[in-house]
């Protein structure tokens, strides 16, 4: 059972937390509660000795997890539809995640209120740890295994408050900040504050709490065992990712337009030089040879201890509650026997931007589930398979593949080691305009391990600007899909609204009557041109009797026209194009996909309208929303 520092994060129930929790959703509207707090413990109490103030951050740890958090809302109804994945399907408007995931979005959609309150009483939590944990008399003259502790906590949630409000500027831009507990601010009704400075405070935050944590082996010397808590390189790595955003563009409320400011160049220093701290650290983390164990063995097999030190920041799920589990795997991720929804779609267009050789390809996207056996697979059409990261047919320890919980205590990876490569390189061309030998390298890392750890097989990595930054944004698209990144580094890049135009026309192109060649993208490398022409069969047929995980289900090539006869033992599915005139090729996708994306307007979210209409006047309606 995953521990946190002898606390069960799994099944922890914050308590302890004092009054002034009482204001956490900083939407204009929250009052004090009573003076009295709701537990029977008091501030003073619960920051007087080490074993309360670690639950009360364990507290401001649960914040990540859950519904409202990574368990759902910021993984899988946020991120999408992006050119890699497509969100909640159908065409019925419903106001909430459907809506969400088609850009189709109002201030009145339920899907943003919970998960922006969470994260403020995220921060007010935080604010609470952040102010009392230096007051207490250990932090300066207890011993030194407590002092370091105690340092450690104050570290994780300054960390933790970074990441609270990086998700808030992501998702809605200017916001009100909030660095002290509610119950010492004047007023709770706070004007918005530009992004830039909450960013700056951020990135000043991670600084300070860099050393403050340790590495990710030292912790044992403070007599904590291995979890999942925030170590060093999560503390890097994440000042590194919010430096590439400060860096990057974004839709301004002044000109209504993405822009990037003139001093990008000096966040993309910090971010190169993040990167290089924890490269440098090879003992620390570093990648897993195998890209299908990261998801099969650790993830899915509820192993958060990987042993490279691959993961550097992940979010523990668990307790079979909406507020402190995840749906992961199961909204998500192709089936076994009757069990998963199947919320996440594989575009078509991304399962043909990897080449033939590259394992992600088969990791990322399944399309086939498992019938009701466990064991044999049945083939899916294109236009009805999902992403295969979260598979439940990998899930172990307990194996329980048709759990019919709507939670599973699968973890969310937020940073991985081959991000940190992949950062580095691009902030180090972006600073140079032209990659160095080092950059080079990091990338062709990345690539030779999704390609068997197979020097010969990586694609020739270009050498000037351009085609470089093309090559990293075609790398990360591979690497990181299903993971809930793309979209926001398309935005950081000002890439999004056209990787969303030329999706939908090569996706057409897919659903034609007959099939015409996919165009090669404008914005990031192209894939193998044996990806891309219009003679991909029409139909796959997979053999009845497999049992694979991956495309040795299928009797037939992905990338030549397919047998006018279905082969024995096989079953046929339609592929590409009208097939037979039963294919919903064009109405899955051409005619859904993103449909109400708009540019200057989309990148962005509106505020909930009681938040707004709460605020007595000082919070505004912005974006053209």
């Amino acid at each position: 059972m995953k521990k946190i520092a002898n606390y069960n994060i799994k099944n922890f129930v914050v308590i302890v937390m004092i009054a002034a929790f009482a204001a956490t959703t900083l939407d204009g509207c929250k009052k004090y509660l009573s003076p009295e707090p709701v537990s029977s413990f008091s501030q003073d109490f619960i920051f007087s000795n080490l074993p309360y103030a670690k639950s009360a951050v364990i507290g401001v740890y649960n914040n990540l997890s859950g519904q409202n958090s990574y368990g759902l809302y910021y993984s899988f109804y946020f991120p999408y539809d992006s050119d890699d994945m497509m969100g909640y399907g159908g065409n019925t408007q419903d106001n909430e995640r459907r809506d969400l995931a088609r850009y189709n979005i109002t201030s009145t959609n339920g899907g943003i209120a919970a998960a922006y309150a969470n994260n403020y009483s995220g921060i007010e939590r935080a604010n609470i740890c952040i102010e009392q944990i230096p007051k207490m008399s250990l932090y300066t003259s207890g011993s030194a295994t407590d002092q370091g502790e105690l340092k450690r906590l104050l570290g994780e949630v300054l960390t933790l408050r970074a990441q609270f409000y990086f998700d808030l500027l992501k998702i809605w831009g200017d916001l009100p900040e909030q660095r002290v507990p509610s119950a010492e601010l004047p007023t709770l009704f706070l004007p918005k504050t530009d992004r830039d400075t909450i960013y700056n405070h951020l990135l000043a935050d991670l600084l300070t709490a860099e050393s403050l944590v340790p590495w990710r082996t030292e912790i044992a010397a403070l007599g904590d065992a291995a979890d999942e808590r925030i170590t060093k390189g999560a503390v890097k790595a994440l000042r590194a990712r919010i430096a590439l955003a400060r860096g990057g563009y974004s839709l301004r409320r002044g000109s209504g337009v993405m822009e990037r400011r003139p001093d990008y160049l000096t966040y993309y220093t910090i971010a190169r030089n993040e990167c290089a701290d924890i490269m440098a650290r090879r003992d620390q983390h570093n990648l897993n040879p195998s890209y299908k164990a990261l998801w099969q063995n650790y993830v899915c097999g509820r192993n958060a201890n990987e042993p490279n030190g691959e993961f550097l920041f992940q979010i523990a799920e668990g307790g079979n509650t909406g507020s402190s589990d995840g749906r992961i795997g199961v909204t998500n991720g192709t089936k076994v026997g009757a069990s998963s929804i199947g919320g996440i779609s594989t575009l078509p267009t991304y399962y043909y931007a990897f080449d033939s050789t590259d394992v992600r390809r088969d990791v990322t996207a399944a399309p086939y589930e498992t019938k009701a056996d466990l064991v044999t697979s049945v083939g899916h059409s294109i236009t009805s398979f999902q992403d295969g990261k979260f598979r439940r047919q990998w899930w172990s320890n307990p194996v329980n593949p048709t759990l019919t919980t709507l939670n599973s205590g699968i973890n969310w990876i937020l940073i991985r080691f081959s991000d940190v490569l992949l950062m580095y390189a691009e902030a180090d061309n972006e600073i140079n305009h032209g990659p160095s030998s080092a950059d080079i390298s990091a990338v062709n890392e990345v690539s030779k391990r999704a390609h068997n750890n197979n020097q010969a097989l990586v694609p020739a990595i270009p050498s000037d600007y351009t085609g470089f930054f093309k090559f990293i944004v075609r790398e990360r698209y591979l690497e990181f899909g299903d993971e809930g990144i793309r979209k926001y580094d398309l935005i950081r890049w000002n890439l999004l609204s056209t990787a969303i135009a030329e999706t939908k026309v090569n996706l057409a192109n897919m659903g034609n009557a007959t099939p015409v060649a996919m165009n090669p993208p404008s914005y990031m490398a192209s894939p193998p041109a044996y990806c891309l022409v219009s003679t991909l069969p029409k139909f796959m047929y997979y053999i009845n009797t497999s049992t694979a995980d991956n495309s040795a289900i299928w009797a037939n090539s992905l990338y030549k026209p397919a047998p006018a006869a279905t082969p024995a033992g096989t079953t046929k599915v339609n592929w590409v194009g009208f097939a037979s005139g039963t294919s919903n090729f064009n109405t899955t996708y051409t005619n859904l996909f993103a449909f109400a994306f708009k540019t200057n307007h989309s990148e962005l979210y509106p505020l909930y309208s009681t938040t707004i209409s709460a605020s007595s006047g000082v919070l505004t309606q912005d974006y053209g929303y």
